[in-house]
This record gives structure tokens, C-alpha cells and sequence, in this order.
């Protein structure tokens, strides 16, 4: 009968390679004992849907030569990269790689030849496709989130410095693509228009219902055409910018259907491809998107870092709008780390963007759909996590009235909404309204919506003993799963 390890049996003759020196060497360079090495796995995999029970007994018998299960090798680098500040990979600390999986690596990686980003988008999105067989699962690896920043820094301070007192802006800020004949559209057009339908399918269903269409239409039709590189250069970084658009977009529908590891994946891929556009705007949207799944998933320091290097690209852009949301996600950041004051005054800043924007048509296409109503949503989240539940309260109303025909959105505001209830101890109306939120998913394929709802429901402990806790717990089972 095979041995059991962590409520999973053992595989025969795995385990049996002798001593890992690799990762013994790594745990005594970062100071990490083997119970807080096995906490944080346990909690970083929490986080991304991976449900596990390691203490130091089982650290004992990875070094002793086991080969963890599943994801577990990338949590376990995940989370000495952090520790050490320096990238690792699973066979760095003595684990078997998987040999079908090695762009899950490279696709963490900014690259400098542009060739290779597009050869690596489209083998992790082909992979993606047919990811039950090829791809399994893809952790978040936090330590990696570095590398993309600093290279994207370095390469914006180097075209600075190449554009600056020559009269030229170096292209730096995309010029959307002038409407073409009907007719006569031409590919970055076409482009456009497929985004569009994108951006309406997910606002309507979530991230999840429109995750797969995007990844095959950036891997099968985009990534070729830019591959063949027929167009004048002028419309190339249009088409540049515009897939870098739509990996974007790949990394955020990915994140809003749980799959946190390939949302940072395609965004730093995305990343690349804006500094071929050379769109400042863009650029600094994708960082946002990164700061905002850094902070989700527990890392608001590196949520901070990155809507700081957001806001240094975007600066000086001429998208007020951009900014905007890049001080939301540094309030985000602050919030989750219970700074007040930071997040009050980034916050500030916000309305100040908001404040000098000329409205939508007078901003670059990707940011068109951020209003007043964005910020009201983002800043209800911040004034939730500080506890400033009245504040919390007023505003995730307003953002509740104002997205009545977006599902999604109007989930994430009612949990909100619900938890601020919570906290001013009006338990009848915090049920209420979170069962209204519970009711707004059907048919919304979210996974922020779930884990906002989720979020609500671990802050009824101290109520468990109430029938109608009880209730909204059996109710929400289905859709939420049991409560931890």
C-alpha cells in the first residue's frame, strides 16, 4: 500500500534521491525555519485555490529527498524568492522540473529580443488551450514580480534619454488608430474592434466566460501577423500596443477566473509588447493590473511598488485617467497594509486626476472606462480594510446604483457593502444585502466577485451560532464552497 504524505499517497520510488542540498542551502541563506517555510506554503497556496496542510514535518521530508505534489515546488521557490530577493525556480532547489512546462518560466521573464516575448506569448497561450493536458497549474510567483519592473524602468529612462532635446516624443504615447472607411478597415482597426467586443462580453459575463477567445485569438491571429512584420512602422506599434492590449486582457480575465499564476504571466509578456508601441498610458495600466493582483493575493507591498512604477511611467502621458487608477491602486496597497494616511492622501491625488480629465474622448482608448464611478468602488475597498465602515458604506452604495447593469461589478460592491454593514454590527441587513450580491453571480464567471463574497462570509465567525448565518452559509455553499 503506498505510503500517504499530506492527506495525498505517495508515489513509489519517489522521494528516495537522497538528501536535497539545494534546498537545505536555500533555507539556511534566507534564515527560514522549516515551520515558517511550511506556513507560508500553506497560506501563498491558500490564496491561489490550493488547499494544503504542510507543517515542518513534511519540510523534514522534502529534504530528505520527497518530491512534493501538484504546484507545491513553485510555492515552496515562490516563497524563499521572497525571502532571498532573488529568482528561483523549483529545479534550483533540487526538485524534478516538469519537462512539458518550461515556457511557465520563461513567460515570468521580460525579455530583450521581442521575438522571443511573441514565441513565448504564443507557446503559453497554445499550451493555455490545451492546458489540461500540457500546462496543469501555474502558481503566482511574487519574487518574479521585479524583473519586469526594472526592465521596463530602464528601458523608458533609456528612450528618455535617446528622444530628449531632439523635438521628437519618441512615440512614447500612443496615437489611436484614425476610423477607417467602412470597408476599408485595416488590421489595427480590425484589432480595435475585436477588443471592444472583448471588453462588452467580459463586462457582462466576467473574465472567466471570455478568458479563452482572447488567449486564442492574441496566439492564433495577432502573434502571426506581428510575427510577419508586413506593415509600415508607424502602424506596427499600433499593432504593437494593441496586442499588448489584448495580453492584458488575457492576464486580467485570467486573474477574474482564479488563474492567478498565468494572469502575472501574459501581463509581464504584455508589458514587452507596450515598449514596442512605446504607449506610455498602456504601460502604466498593465502595472496597475499587476499591482492589483500583487495586493489581492497578499502582496500589498509589491502592489505598492508596482502603482509607484506605474505612476512614473504614466506621468507626463497626458491620460489624467491613468493616473487616476494608479493612485487607486497605490491607496489599494496602503489600505491593506493599514497605512491611513497614505492611502487618504493617494486617494486625494486620485480625485486631483479625476478632477483635470478631460473627459473619455479626450483619453487614450484604454482607459476610456475609468469615471468617478471606478474610483467610488476602488475607494470603498480601502475605507473597508482601514475599517472606516460608514465611509465604506456610503460609497460602495453609490458604486452599487450606479453599475446596475454590470453584474460583476455590482457583486464586488454589495460584498463591500455587506461587510461595512457587518461592521457596524447591523447583522440583518448585512445577510441581506450579501445575499443580494450572492444572487448578482448567476451567470458571472468572476472569480474577484466570488473571493469578495468569500471575504464576507470569513468575518462571520463570531456569528456561526445564528440560524440565519447558518442559512446564508448553506445557500452560498454551491457558489462559494465550504467554509474553511
Amino acid at each position: 500500500m503506498a505510503a500517504v504524505t499530506n492527506g495525498q499517497p505517495r508515489s513509489p520510488g519517489r522521494g528516495t534521491g537522497g538528501a536535497n542540498k539545494a534546498l537545505a542551502s536555500a533555507l539556511k541563506d534566507a534564515g527560514c525555519s522549516y515551520a515558517s517555510l511550511a506556513h507560508r506554503v500553506n497560506e501563498l497556496g491558500r490564496r491561489q485555490g490550493v488547499d494544503t496542510n504542510y507543517d515542518k514535518a513534511s519540510v523534514t521530508r522534502w529534504l530528505q529527498g520527497q518530491q512534493p505534489r501538484g504546484r507545491t515546488p513553485e510555492l515552496i521557490a515562490a516563497v524563499l524568492c521572497e525571502r532571498l530577493a532573488r529568482a528561483l525556480s523549483p529545479a534550483d532547489l533540487g526538485f524534478v522540473p516538469d519537462q512539458q512546462r518550461p515556457v511557465v518560466g520563461r513567460a515570468l521573464v521580460y525579455g530583450e529580443d521581442v521575438a522571443d516575448t511573441l514565441h513565448t506569448l504564443a507557446e503559453l497561450g497554445s499550451t493555455d488551450i490545451s492546458r489540461r493536458t500540457l500546462l496543469g497549474p501555474v502558481p503566482f510567483v511574487p519574487g518574479a514580480l521585479t524583473n519586469p519592473q526594472r526592465e521596463w524602468l530602464l528601458w523608458l529612462l533609456e528612450k528618455d534619454r535617446t528622444t530628449c532635446g531632439t523635438g521628437e516624443t519618441g512615440g512614447l504615447r500612443l496615437v489611436p488608430a484614425a476610423a477607417a472607411a467602412p470597408g476599408c478597415a485595416g488590421p489595427v482597426e480590425q484589432v480595435h474592434a475585436m477588443i471592444g467586443m472583448f471588453d462588452e462580453m467580459d463586462n457582462h459575463y466576467g473574465g472567466g466566460g471570455v478568458r479563452t477567445s482572447i488567449v486564442h485569438y492574441l496566439s492564433t491571429e495577432i502573434i502571426p501577423m506581428l510575427q510577419q512584420r508586413g506593415l509600415a512602422p508607424a502602424r506596427l506599434r499600433e499593432l504593437f500596443a494593441a496586442a499588448a492590449r489584448l495580453a492584458a486582457m488575457a492576464g486580467w480575465s485570467s486573474y477574474d477566473a482564479g488563474e492567478y499564476g498565468l494572469a502575472q504571466r501574459y501581463m509581464t509578456q504584455g508589458l514587452r509588447l507596450c515598449a514596442e508601441g512605446r504607449d506610455r498610458v498602456l504601460g502604466g495600466q498593465i502595472l496597475a493590473g499587476l499591482s492589483h493582483l500583487a495586493t489581492s493575493l497578499g502582496r500589498p507591498d509589491e502592489g505598492v511598488c508596482l502603482a509607484r512604477a506605474g505612476l512614473a511611467t504614466a506621468t507626463g502621458a497626458g491620460s489624467p485617467l491613468g493616473l487616476m487608477r494608479l493612485y487607486a491602486m497605490s491607496a489599494r496597497g496602503h489600505a491593506a497594509l493599514g497605512r491611513a494616511r497614505e492611502t487618504s492622501e493617494a486617494l486625494r491625488a486620485a480625485e486631483r486626476e479625476l478632477t483635470a480629465s478631460r473627459g473619455s474622448a479626450g483619453e487614450s482608448p484604454w482607459v476610456r472606462f475609468l469615471d468617478h464611478h471606478y474610483l467610488e468602488a476602488e475607494s470603498a475597498v480601502c475605507f473597508r480594510d482601514l475599517g472606516w465602515a460608514s465611509q465604506a458604506e456610503t460609497t460602495a452604495t453609490r458604486s452599487v446604483r450606479a453599475h446596475a447593469d454590470r453584474r460583476r461589478r455590482q457583486a464586488i460592491s454589495r460584498s463591500v457593502l455587506a461587510t461595512a454593514q457587518l461592521q457596524q454590527h447591523r447583522l440583518d441587513e448585512a445577510l441581506g444585502t450579501a445575499t443580494e450580491a450572492l444572487a448578482a453571480l448567476s451567470g458571472v464567471h468572476s472569480e474577484r466577485s466570488i473571493q469578495a463574497l468569500r471575504d464576507f462570509r470569513g468575518r462571520l465567525g463570531p456569528h456561526r451560532d445564528e440560524p440565519m448565518v447558518q442559512e446564508f452559509e448553506r445557500r452560498s455553499r454551491p457558489v462559494l464552497g465550504a467554509v474553511a
